[in-house]
Order: structure tokens, then C-alpha cells, then sequence
């Protein structure tokens, strides 16, 4: 039997139940979905968006961003920094999205979004960002708390769609999102603890990853999601990952795994894929594959489930989670705790800046 399909021990590793938001992925949807429609934006149209937040905050900025990019006639851009681009004035939408509200980044984007009279929303379970959107009359969403922030991107990323399509910026969300949670029920099922390694393909992926390094390959409207792939890998598996991009990657990584000789067999290479990717990109990769199988690298293939890129996007992402957090499990090692942001957090405190701008914010709602 394989050591993933031992329930009584992944519930004695996996301590908090991750596994719970994975399994339950589309149900936090719906959820999700009811939350976001109370959003109430007053604001015309803005020439520009700007989606500021960090870690698991800001990939649904990210996630939209990609979404957006045939679809939308204004730019999209995502800020993970603690002032706002030059460009951004009284035209600019500033989508502020901090699960904790404490966000030390996303208080300060905060400020500077105020002080340039920016027309803004705030996406938070709470915390300062929640106190300050109050008093200074800044309209806001409060989405449920108690979960760790990159489990709640349902409530992070829904709400940005629903403020989009409330703008008219976007149509038939409602559409693309009803089938997106009905393929992601069947991704679930399909990859819940209960089903047999055997069976299940974020298991086998985890147990074939191992001890080796994943690098995650998207392309186009998987961008992200490579990104999202990453970003569980470090925090529920505690590992060292990264991710590329088609077909940027040409031109630069291939070499890297060319000329990497033994280097390679302490990787996993993952690539994303779609039945109906694009023939310029489908080449690329069959290429890419090919190169690589001359190397000592591990390559598997994820693919896509769906019509819409909605659902497309939100089922590879599904796949990725629970497979970082199976991975979490192999190494015996809780997916849950992130101790060195946290310990990160707790010293960067030392230092009075988020203090500082939580002193100027008081000022501007005196």
C-alpha cells in the first residue's frame, strides 16, 4: 500500500486538514461566489487596474490578470511592492486584496492609493485594512476568516471577477464560473485522500516528484497557475521550486537543462497542458520535451479539464494543491505552519515601519 493512502496517518501528518481545502475547493467556490455578490462599486470606468496584495493574496490578482488578457480593454497590472506605479491617479481601480488586513505591503499600497485619490476596493477578512477602508469611507469586502491565506484564493480571486464584470469591463462570468466549479468537484473527487494511488493522479505526481526539485511550465493563460504551482510547492510541501513560461523559456532555460549533464536528475519538470493549446505553443513543447529527454530530469504533463478558461485554469490549480500538500504528507512534515514568514513577520515588525503607516493612516482619518 502506498503511504498516501494510509487516512490515519495523513490525518496524524497533515494536522490542520489541509486536505480539507482541496477536497472542499468547490464549495469555497460557491461560497465564494455568494460573498462577492454583495460587492457595490459606484466608481465609472477606470483606465487602468491595478491588483496590489502579496504571497497568497496576489495571485488571484495574477490569475485575473491572465484571465483578462483577450478579454478586457484596459490594462491589468499586479503590484506586490509598497508604493503604487507612477502612473497610477484618480482613473486608476486599486483592488487591494490582504486576507489578514495586516499586510504590511498592501497597508502601505493602501496609503499611497488614498493619497493619489485612487478609486479603490479592499478584499479582507479583516485586520487594519478593514478599520482604516471604514473610516476613511473606502468600500470594501470582508470575506470568512480562520483560513491560511493561499487556502482562501476562492474568496481572493472570485471577488476580482465579480468587481470586473460589476464595471462592465468583463461578460458571462456566471457562465465560465458554473461550469468551473462542476469540473473542479470531479478534479476533487478524482484526487481526494480516499481514492487509491493508483487512481489518483496528484498522488502518483507526488510520489514520482519525490526528492527532486519541481519546475513548473505554463504558457499563455497558465502563466499563473505555474506561478500558483510554485508557490504550494514552497509553502505546504517546504520545498525549494520555480516556474517558466512558453515561450519565453526557449530562449534562455533550455540551455540551462542542455548543459546541465547530472545537474538534471535532481528535478521534476511539470508541464501544463491544454488539448486545445495553441498549434505555435504545441510545437514548442513537443520540442521542449524532446531536448529534454536527453537530460536526467523527471517530465510529466498535467492537463487541463474543461471548456472555458475559467474552469481550465481552476482545475490544473486544483491538481496542484493537492499534490503539494501529498507531498507535504510524504516528507511527514504539516502543510499547514509556515514558521519562516511568520518568523520573518514577527522581526520586520522590529523595524516600525508598518507602524509608521498605520500612524499616517490615522492621520488621513482624523
Amino acid at each position: 500500500m502506498s503511504p498516501l493512502d494510509e487516512i490515519g496517518e495523513i490525518r496524524k501528518i497533515d494536522k490542520s486538514n489541509m486536505l480539507s481545502f482541496c477536497v472542499e475547493a468547490p464549495k469555497h467556490y460557491r461560497e465564494a461566489a455568494k460573498t462577492a455578490g454583495k460587492i457595490s462599486l459606484a466608481y465609472s470606468k477606470p483606465s487602468n487596474i491595478i491588483v496590489a496584495g502579496m504571497g497568497g493574496s496576489a495571485i488571484g490578482g495574477e490569475l485575473l490578470k491572465d484571465w483578462t488578457r483577450d478579454i478586457a480593454s484596459i490594462p491589468i497590472e499586479v503590484s506586490r511592492e509598497y508604493s503604487l506605479p507612477a502612473y497610477a491617479d484618480k482613473k486608476s481601480l486599486v483592488l487591494i486584496a490582504s486576507y489578514s488586513g495586516e499586510t504590511e505591503e498592501s497597508l502601505s499600497t493602501f496609503l499611497h492609493a488614498v493619497k493619489r485619490k485612487c478609486m479603490i476596493h479592499c478584499i479582507s477578512s479583516g485586520g487594519s485594512l478593514v478599520e482604516f477602508a471604514e473610516k476613511l469611507s473606502v468600500p470594501y469586502l470582508r470575506i470568512p476568516s480562520g483560513m491560511p491565506p493561499r487556502a482562501a484564493l476562492p474568496y481572493l480571486f472570485v471577488p476580482l471577477l465579480m468587481s470586473l464584470e460589476k464595471l462592465n469591463l468583463v461578460s458571462s462570468v456566471s457562465k465560465s464560473f458554473d461550469e468551473a466549479v462542476r469540473i473542479l468537484e470531479k478534479v476533487s473527487a478524482e484526487n481526494s485522500p480516499e481514492k487509491p494511488a493508483k487512481n489518483n493522479f496528484s498522488k502518483m505526481l507526488a510520489l514520482n516528484i519525490g526528492e527532486t526539485v519541481p519546475v513548473v511550465y505554463g504558457f499563455g493563460v497558465y502563466r499563473s497557475v505555474a506561478q500558483r504551482f510554485k508557490q504550494q510547492f514552497n509553502e505546504n510541501s517546504k520545498i525549494l521550486a520555480k516556474w517558466e513560461v512558453f515561450p519565453e523559456l526557449n530562449h534562455n532555460e533550455i540551455v540551462g537543462w542542455k548543459e546541465s549533464r547530472k545537474l538534471a536528475k535532481n528535478f521534476s519538470t511539470i508541464l501544463i497542458r491544454d488539448e486545445t493549446e495553441p498549434a505555435e505553443i504545441r510545437n514548442r513543447i513537443e520540442e521542449t520535451i524532446t531536448l529534454m529527454l536527453s537530460t536526467q530530469s523527471k517530465i510529466f504533463e498535467v492537463w487541463s479539464q474543461g471548456k472555458s478558461a475559467l474552469a481550465k485554469m481552476l482545475s490544473t490549480i486544483c491538481i496542484g494543491d493537492f499534490t503539494s500538500v501529498y507531498l507535504a504528507i510524504l516528507r511527514k512534515i504539516d502543510p499547514t505552519p509556515v514558521k519562516t514568514i511568520a518568523l520573518l513577520k514577527e522581526q520586520m515588525q522590529r523595524t516600525g515601519i508598518k507602524e509608521k503607516i498605520i500612524r499616517e493612516l490615522g492621520k488621513l482619518a482624523s
